[in-house]
């Protein structure tokens, strides 16, 4: 004969009794944890914020970049501690390398930049993290020029055109440019 445990059924029902009160929230006035009130979306404006940040960071290293390029261009400077700050490879090494031939050729930039840039897309899923940017950069006062005499170097694009750039996100949490590319023959 078998021995009957009674001690088995109560802590079954209690069991059960516990699964439907998670299913169906035991009439309680808050919503269950899985539950949200009606009408909130968290998880969209976890994602929304975060985005925003994203692009409001990676905007923030783009006119870094652009200001400490200006900086080391007319400086002659490829060294320039400031670029390190905004820039990672391989648009670094472009960019230092640009300047160091420009300096080793007798040039060197005058005037500045006017930019306006906007966000075109936030990748926040992808590894790493990226911002791609787009710009209408406004190069008609930033002028290659003659380091001895100042005289323009002909042949030099002073007009405005489309730019593109990428920041990225890296482990340490820093938005870096890594990527861009002047789009001369665009007009903006």
């Amino acid at each position: 004969m078998r021995a009957q445990h009674p001690s088995r059924l109560p802590t079954a029902l209690v069991a059960i009794a516990a699964l439907a009160c998670v299913t169906t929230g035991c009439a309680r006035d808050e919503p269950a944890p899985t539950e949200r009130p009606s009408g909130a979306s968290a998880p969209a404006q976890d994602t929304e914020a975060e985005e925003a940040a994203a692009a409001e960071a990676a905007l923030a290293a783009y006119a870094g970049y652009l200001a400490a390029s200006q900086k080391a261009e007319q400086t002659g400077n490829h060294r320039h501690p400031d670029l390190k700050k905004y820039l990672a490879d391989p648009l670094l090494t472009r960019v230092r390398l640009a300047i160091r031939d420009a300096k080793e050729n007798g040039a060197m930039r005058t005037g500045s930049l006017i930019s306006d840039p906007t966000v075109t897309s936030v990748t926040l899923d992808s590894v790493p993290a990226a911002v791609s940017i787009q710009d209408c950069i406004d190069a008609t006062k930033y002028k290659l020029v003659n380091r001895d005499d100042k005289k323009a170097i002909p042949g030099t694009v002073n007009s405005r055109y489309l730019a593109t750039a990428t920041a990225t996100r890296y482990p340490d949490g820093r938005w870096l440019i890594s990527e861009g590319a002047a789009h001369e023959d665009q007009p903006c």
